[in-house]
């Protein structure tokens, strides 16, 4: 566990600290790229967390990740993530819960694994820890779990030998097992409130004890790793290492580690920043800090956007929105990034800062090429802010891609359009797998608002589409097909804004 004597012992030798099982871990000896995987399996013996495959998308490494819950005094707040790419560091004043930290001081079963048992949910077994833990962290959230909310918490979770149907019937099951006591307990009771054991409560003191006021600086073998907890020292870390890599919830860049074993130099962490974890709304935007994870954000968006919930559901998964920020997603500016279009649809901005300068774009301009942006030396995301909701505007976005879940989208289009019967005022269109960079379809835009909403301006626009990208053929899709696909998307939304009512989509299906 590194060694066991305190921060005041060491000055200017600062460990990383985190709690498992109750007591506090003090990690001095390993490199701030190591994984939490890598960690447990390799220096504590924890062999119940699997490796599949060490990018986060199998989910046999799921564990769970719980702080202190700022909305209510004493709680913990429980999510599940991908312990093989996340970096040791960011456990930092966390609790981390494991597969064995489930059972019972006289090793009885938890009814998440008893469940698993009764129904027959487990074959090879191992994939089964990582089924249990996403399991586990829906049992604290949810009291009786619905199919879809089910779904949700297993979509990045792989079975290929079991299926589904008896991991679903162990979902279904779990809450009607007995009960145990302290933190293990549900998190939520059957009519919807909190419930918070008093071993709960001592795990958010104990997580208080932890808390730093000015982060982490974290060395070994001449590796540097900063966690700033305000915007000024992340300013300030930042002018004084450029070329130091940013991360967040390393979603991408734990891939460089795990399957590039890329040596990253000085580390910058951007996810203990109090300013970059704030949503602010206010009458005109939605403001929202870069280290924001995906799951917040996209829950700050649905208050405005609900016709979005399915995209956002079929953004990777609950581990990884638990992990990933927005503020991440649009830094990395990758042209098959699904939060992107949506944003650009939007009429989203980026809010750049270098030390005390602060300055805002569009973010369809803040991409100049392939993974390429605007920033400046020195500068950094400090924010995304989206346009409140208008009423009159109707909104739709689609993503083509070979699976439901947890999928790279081969194609992926948001549609913004105000009108006043044919007439339409304005339409922003944000496509992405279409070009190098997410990019608005102006052409397109264009045709529809000189055309109108009608039936032959809808032909216009499609042909216009084909002026507007020049896709290329990959693994996903052949450039033909992305044509197609984009021109065939234009056209079903029409169709669906001729009956707005109507359901078309599986997730409505599935909740009537």
């Amino acid at each position: 566990m590194g060694d066991p004597r305190a921060d005041a012992d060491h000055p200017g030798q600062p460990e990383i600290r985190f709690v498992l099982d109750g007591d506090v871990v003090r990690v001095r000896d390993v490199s701030p790229q190591t994984t939490v995987l890598e960690y447990l399996r390799e220096r504590l013996g924890r062999t119940g967390t699997k490796e599949g495959c060490a990018e986060g998308d199998c989910g046999a490494c799921t564990v769970i990740i719980a702080q202190r819950d700022r909305a209510v005094e004493g709680a913990l707040a429980w999510q599940a993530v991908n312990a093989c790419v996340r970096p040791l560091p960011t456990l930092d004043g966390k609790a981390l819960f494991t597969v064995e930290s489930l059972q019972g001081a006289d090793r009885s079963l938890h009814p998440v694994q008893a469940a698993m048992v009764e129904c027959h949910a487990s074959q090879c077994g191992f994939c089964t820890p990582g089924f249990v833990m996403s399991l586990f962290s829906l049992y604290k959230r949810v009291h009786a779990p619905t199919r879809a909310e089910i779904d949700d918490a297993l979509s990045g979770n792989l079975c290929r030998c079991t299926g589904y149907r008896p991991i679903i019937d162990a979902a279904q099951r779990m809450g009607a097992l007995t009960l145990p006591t302290g933190w293990r307990g549900p998190g939520v009771d059957a009519d919807g409130a909190r419930v918070v054991s008093d071993e709960e409560r001592a795990l958010a003191a104990t997580l208080k004890t932890l808390e730093r006021e000015h982060g982490l600086d974290y060395t070994h073998a001449g590796q540097h790793y900063h966690a700033p907890t305000t915007l000024s020292e992340l300013a300030a870390l930042r002018a004084a290492h450029p070329d130091a890599q940013l991360f967040a919830g390393a979603t991408d860049v734990g891939l460089w580690i795990t399957k590039q074993h890329r040596e990253l130099g000085t580390l910058i962490c951007t996810g203990e920043v109090a300013e970059l974890r704030e949503i602010v709304r206010d009458d005109r935007s939605l403001s929202i800090g870069a280290a924001v994870t995906l799951s917040d954000a996209f829950a700050a968006l649905d208050a405005d956007y609900p016709m979005l919930a399915e995209v956002w559901a079929r953004f990777a998964s609950v581990p990884i929105r638990n992990a990933g920020t927005l503020g991440g997603n649009v830094a990395n500016g990758s042209p098959i990034g699904d939060s992107m279009p949506v944003l650009i649809a939007l009429g989203a901005s980026v809010v750049l800062r270098c030390g005390e300068a602060r300055r805002a774009m569009p973010l369809e301009d803040f991409y100049t090429g392939y993974r390429k942006s605007a920033l400046a030396e020195g500068e950094l995301i400090e924010a995304i802010r989206v346009p409140r909701a208008r009423a009159g505007s109707e909104i739709r976005a689609y993503k083509v891609s070979k699976r439901f879940d947890q999928d790279i989208s081969a194609v992926f289009a948001c549609f913004h359009l105000r009108r006043a019967g044919e007439r339409v005022e304005s339409m922003r269109i944000g496509c992405g797998g279409m070009a190098a960079v997410p990019r608005r379809a102006t052409r397109c835009e264009r045709a529809l608002e000189q055309g109108g909403w009608n039936e032959s301006s809808i032909a216009a626009a499609q042909r216009a589409l084909d002026a507007d990208f020049s896709p290329m053929s990959d693994m996903r899709a052949s450039a033909g097909y992305r044509r197609t696909a984009l021109s065939n998307l234009l056209r079903r939304f029409w169709l669906e804004m001729q009956q707005p009512a109507a359901p078309t989509r599986v997730l409505e299906y599935a909740t009537r």
